[in-house]
């Protein structure tokens, strides 16, 4: 488990995340458990994480993080923002997405022009992440990032943000055509047909089983619970029953208004 030792900065987005740096030499895009966005996030971002691994799909390695409350008592940017005030960042195990190396050596962006978009090295991984994005309900859309390796000069994606998978704070499964789709379509080009998602349909039905689930479940430490034990372990049964609805979701995604695979036979 990584100890935090630093705050670098703040970061963007809901959560009000923090980019750490560890006692184990790594930077950790940390979400705390008071987090306006509710404990949740932080079990839906390590279950995502997980998962996506056992597929194969570029997510960002993760661990439960520890900041103790030294840290946080002389560190003045370890707040939340509140509407009126704020308060302080709870100490104790948080969630950690490890950043891309270090911030110093590497240019992290979120957009990139279109020719270098479709140069990106594992631009494929994004029908996978789609993939995903149906079976868990992620109602938010697709977020990556985008960073070139010191031995690579094209540009490679990694997946973030898996919060919003099973529908945020809901947990639960309201399917819908356009969720989880990356908003710049170009990234579906080489889409032909529902064969494109293969490789990742059949990781989905054949990898991840009722074990599996059970394995990352046990990860997820008892605080970020509460007392949801009932909650999650019915929306794992469900998550379990979905594996085979992955591709009727994503026909009905190409059906759409959207349009999103624009080559699709």
């Amino acid at each position: 488990m990584p100890l935090a030792i630093e705050q670098v900065r703040r970061m963007r987005g809901g959560a009000q995340s923090q980019l750490m740096h560890c006692e184990d030499g790594a930077y950790y895009i940390v979400k705390f458990q008071n987090n306006p966005q509710g404990t949740r996030i932080l079990v839906n971002e390590l279950l995502g994480a997980r998962l996506g691994a056992r597929l194969g799909l570029p997510i960002p390695a993760a661990a439960v993080v520890e900041v103790r409350e030294s840290l946080v008592e002389h560190t003045e940017d370890l707040v939340i923002q509140l509407g009126r005030g704020r308060a302080r960042c709870q100490p104790g195990m948080q969630f950690g997405s490890r950043y891309p190396g270090s911030p110093a050596d590497t240019v992290v962006h979120d957009f990139l022009p279109d020719e270098q978009l479709r140069e990106v090295v594992n631009l494929g991984d994004f029908c996978g992440m789609l993939a995903f994005d149906k079976w868990t309900c992620n109602t938010n859309g697709r977020q990556a990032i985008f960073f070139r390796a010191k031995d690579e000069s094209r540009y490679r994606a990694q997946m973030i943000d898996q919060g919003f998978c099973f529908n945020a704070g809901e947990w639960n499964f309201p399917d819908a055509p356009l969720r989880g789709l990356y908003p710049r379509h170009r990234v579906y080009e080489s889409v032909r047909g529902i064969e494109s998602f293969e490789p990742w349909l059949a990781r989905i039905e054949s990898k991840i089983t009722e074990a599996v689930l059970d394995e990352v479940y046990s990860e997820i430490p008892p605080e970020w619970l509460g007392f949801d034990h009932g909650a999650i372990e019915k929306m794992l049964e469900q998550l379990l029953r979905r594996r085979k609805l992955v591709r009727e979701l994503i026909v009905s995604a190409w059906k759409s208004s959207a349009q999103p695979f624009p080559n699709w036979g």
